[in-house]
């Protein structure tokens, strides 16, 4: 896949003009990859690949399409910079990438678009490399910082 800015904002709003001016609306929503069956869009090395998407979206007759954007916010890094520090098994190079990611606060890291088809939500999604960071950094604190310890000793089985 080709190289992404680092902010995806630009890229939202030329898909909301582009979707638009398709005369398909919009509908906000994220589609969950877990909750629905889905084929993700194979991306070529055009970083505008979107826009093949949106027309065949439009060549499928969907009458809207499903997007979803996502930002870096203070809050949510503070709080997985916190969860990472009173992990007992991360290392100081998470917390250190962590800290580093406050480069990205207030910048737009993923976007989805989608649209139905038989029974099939087609999906297309762009993230920055630090949205992935962020995302893997979010996996390690909750696998590390939320480990219960069953200090009774005893087996209940």
């Amino acid at each position: 896949m080709s190289a992404l800015p680092d902010d995806l904002a630009t890229v939202k709003d030329d898909m909301v003009a582009f979707v638009e001016g398709h005369g398909i609306r919009r509908f906000p929503g994220y589609v969950d990859h877990e909750e629905v069956q889905t084929v993700v869009w194979k991306p070529s090395d055009d970083a505008e690949s979107w826009k093949d998407f949106v027309e065949l979206a439009k060549a499928a007759g969907t009458p809207f399409i499903t997007m979803d954007s996502w930002q870096l916010e203070r809050e949510e890094l503070e709080e997985m910079i916190q969860r990472l520090g009173n992990a007992e098994f991360t290392s100081n190079d998470d917390l250190e990438d962590a800290r580093w990611l406050r480069t990205y606060l207030g910048k737009t890291g993923f976007l989805q678009l989608g649209f139905a088809f038989q029974g099939v939500m087609m999906l297309y999604e762009a993230s920055t490399e630090w949205y992935d960071h962020y995302q893997h950094l979010i996996e390690v604190a909750e696998d590390f910082g939320g480990i219960a310890i069953d200090e009774s000793g005893t087996d209940d089985e």
